[in-house]
């Protein structure tokens, strides 16, 4: 059995809870789920104890826990170095973990507008300017990424930094962000994303949940 244990909250929602599941899902590296639901106050009491901050993904690995995604990730690669989950070559390990940082500090209009919800319909969303912003960055990251490094996926194979945009991906198709000549650029990443096994057992979970948060359903 696997001494690392993965705590997350709801599938449907938790966007940052899919980024360190999907990272490990996909590269094999074996653990303990451990779901964890949201109060009516959005906290999630049951981390107490575990967690410093509440918060989800929080990974334990015996006397080891650590919190917040791209800690979880930059943890697993040292501790995995022949599963690369960075890229192998300096300049793309490099740029790797700068886009991946700017996903995890950014953002925050692109998050606040436009949460994941994976089992709603997609509709278009109306947002605001400096929701477009954030949209039209990423639109440069990935088309700048699949472009250099061949794709499928932002660095030629799935990385740490496909990890931390994967729930990007949901946002754009469920709320219609992206449209004209960027479209095909989401068509084709997210065809590798949701080609990859772990994103459909993910898919497919979320679907069946019946937790409802309203601040999630916009």
């Amino acid at each position: 059995m696997s001494a690392y244990t993965l705590y997350i909250t709801h599938k449907n929602y938790s966007s940052w809870s899919l980024r360190g599941w999907l990272l490990m899902r996909a590269f094999d590296i074996r653990f303990i789920e451990k779901m964890v639901p949201l109060d009516e106050h959005m906290k999630i009491p049951a981390l107490n104890g575990i967690s410093p901050t509440g918060k989800v993904p929080c990974l334990v690995n015996g006397n080891v826990t650590v919190w917040e995604s791209l800690a979880i990730a930059e943890y697993l690669a040292e501790k995995h170095p022949a599963k690369m989950l960075w890229p192998l070559p300096e300049n793309m390990r490099s740029h790797a973990r700068a886009i991946s940082a700017e996903m995890q500090n950014g953002f925050a209009a692109l998050r606040t507008a436009c949460p994941m919800n994976m089992r709603r319909p997609e509709r278009i969303l109306a947002v605001g300017d400096d929701v477009k912003a954030d949209v039209a960055r990423i639109m440069d990251i990935w088309t700048d990424c699949l472009a250099r490094y061949g794709g499928p996926f932002l660095f030629g194979h799935f990385s740490i930094a496909d990890a931390m945009y994967a729930p990007v991906y949901s946002r754009f198709k469920t709320n219609g962000l992206v449209r004209g000549k960027n479209s095909d650029v989401v068509a084709r990443y997210g065809e590798a994303l949701e080609s990859l096994p772990a994103w459909q057992e993910w898919y497919q979970a979320a679907l069946m949940e019946t937790a409802f948060v309203p601040t999630n359903e916009v």
